[in-house]
């Protein structure tokens, strides 16, 4: 037998929804039988006891269930899974990745070619949500809430990405992100050629092209297109001697005020600047040069920097992830 106390995060959902998730190993059907056997009861602050209850009933802060099952039962139920097999290129989480950690966030530098989600690309890897959950998990104090993601960034562009601990930030976060309030999101890409002019606006309309095959994902189309805002700044230009002429390098910072599927990507092709070792909007012939004599193995995009407001500590936070080793090794080389 086992009595547990239900906290915020687990507060505010289905008494069957919170015995799925606790019981991560349980069919519903089998939680279904525990509750109409009376072996699942619920007692809240103004009761004299334990009561059975209806799998819809809402549970709420400081109320107790318990559960009349063997305590082995219980282990068995509610133990962790193994993490899927990693491939030959998943690893572990590394901690140096950490940009910010408290109670309630979890920020963290994605590197390049890492799934931030495990349904990404039906890839079997382990994605880098995975690999939170787990390196967080002995710190965990919520019965059925795990780190879960407020955004995601593109499987080849590394950067900050923010997960949340706790369920109402991720609610407000999420609604925040949503919205386009309260959170500014600035990208540092390398990109080939020199900008039309040092600073500037982008809004030209995006459309998103479903079961695209022999096309891009996303194309410019005023007409049925969604309004997409990217600002832009020169940061630095380059010049590199390839084999046959001098071939300028701009690195461009970039806040973006919508958030489309290859918003940066698209926008920054438009002004005939696409970011170097872009396969799908790119030079191609210059991406192969440069993937052939620099090692350039990925699009050159950052998400660098992130400012938002902190519902925790009721304060905006402004946060940066330092650029990649390949990024920094490349700058270097190009200098």
């Amino acid at each position: 037998m086992q009595i547990l106390t239900i906290e915020e995060n687990d507060a505010h959902q289905r008494l069957d929804k919170f015995l799925k998730k606790f019981f991560i190993n349980a069919t519903r059907a089998l939680i279904y039988k525990f509750n109409r056997k009376s072996k699942i009861k619920v007692k809240q602050l103004w009761d004299d006891g334990f009561k059975k209850r209806d799998n819809e009933f809402k549970l709420w802060v400081w109320d107790e269930v318990k559960i009349f099952l063997s305590d082995k039962d219980i282990s068995e139920l509610s133990k962790k899974p193994v993490l899927k097999e990693r491939s030959f290129n998943s690893k572990p989480f590394n901690k140096k990745d950490i940009v910010f950690e408290d109670g309630d966030l979890f920020i963290v530098n994605k590197a390049s070619w890492v799934n931030v989600h495990p349904w990404d690309f039906k890839s079997k890897e382990v994605s880098l949500i995975q690999q939170v959950q787990d390196y967080l998990w002995e710190k965990l104090n919520s019965l059925t809430f795990i780190p879960s993601l407020i955004h995601r960034i593109d499987r080849d562009t590394s950067g900050i990405l923010m997960i949340a601990k706790k369920k109402q930030i991720l609610t407000q976060l999420v609604a925040d992100f949503k919205n386009h309030k309260k959170i500014k999101k600035t990208y540092l890409a390398i990109c080939f050629w020199k900008l039309p002019q040092k600073s500037g606006t982008i809004t030209k309309k995006l459309l998103r092209i479903e079961n695209a095959k022999n096309r891009n994902k996303v194309e410019i189309n005023e007409k049925e297109g969604k309004i997409a805002v990217s600002h832009y700044k020169l940061v630095k230009e380059y010049s590199v001697q390839t084999n046959n002429w001098p071939q300028n390098i701009s690195t461009i910072e970039i806040e973006i005020e919508t958030w489309r599927m290859h918003q940066i990507r698209v926008h920054l092709a438009s002004l005939k600047c696409p970011i170097v070792w872009d396969k799908a909007y790119g030079n191609k012939s210059l991406n192969y040069y440069f993937e052939r004599e620099f090692w350039v193995k990925r699009q050159m995009l950052h998400a660098y920097k992130i400012s938002f407001f902190h519902y925790g500590r009721k304060k905006q936070l402004d946060l940066t992830a330092k650029l990649k080793n390949d990024m920094e090794r490349f700058l270097k080389k190009i200098s």
